[in-house]
């Protein structure tokens, strides 16, 4: 294997995690990897060494997702997976971490595509705004500015969500009280 396809393969986990991310599918996400790699693959000319590679390869991803995402509404298909929203809400909560991280995954689902793809290069990925802007072909003051939006919308999901799951607690606590007394 070259030098070339060692950086690439270090890459891949990157690659494969925010890829989850957008598609909130892991056959998806895997798919758009697979042919994001051989883009990369084919493209490998265009590269220049010593330049941010994780930025170039999130590029090719972003662009072949959206490529994707395009080609599947000419085409009248839906998007996302009947499974996965199935497995998500099917999820028995056993502690509260676990129903945070639903809560957030729910959150970030409900962002858009914009702020969602900002957040994950961000904030998951841990790239600085000026590659992220370059991943996205926007402005930086854009990627600042959908990043706040999207900070300033999971917060107002997530103390919603909190709310809500103190709310079903209180009432399945008030359930157990009145079952407990019913039986003295």
């Amino acid at each position: 294997m070259n030098e070339f396809g060692r950086l690439l393969e270090s890459e891949i986990p990157r690659l494969r995690r925010y890829a989850r991310a957008l598609t909130r599918n892991a056959a998806t996400a895997d798919d758009l990897v697979q042919s994001s790699l051989i883009r990369a693959l084919e493209k490998q000319h265009l590269w220049q060494p010593g330049s941010n590679l994780q930025a170039w390869l999130f590029t090719i991803l972003h662009n072949q997702y959206v490529n994707d995402v395009r080609r599947k509404m000419r085409e009248g298909m839906i998007l996302g997976s009947a499974d996965n929203e199935e497995s998500t809400s099917s999820v028995e909560p056993i502690a509260d971490a676990s129903l945070q991280l639903r809560d957030l995954e729910r959150a970030i689902g409900m962002l858009s595509e914009e702020q969602r793809e900002v957040l994950l290069l961000v904030g998951l990925e841990g790239l600085q705004y000026e590659h992220a802007a370059d991943v996205l072909d926007v402005p930086v003051g854009t990627v600042r500015s959908r990043l706040s939006r999207a900070r300033n919308t999971l917060r107002f999901l997530m103390d919603g969500a909190r709310s809500a799951r103190a709310h079903r607690n209180d009432r399945r606590d008030d359930k157990a009280r009145v079952s407990q007394l019913s039986r003295h």
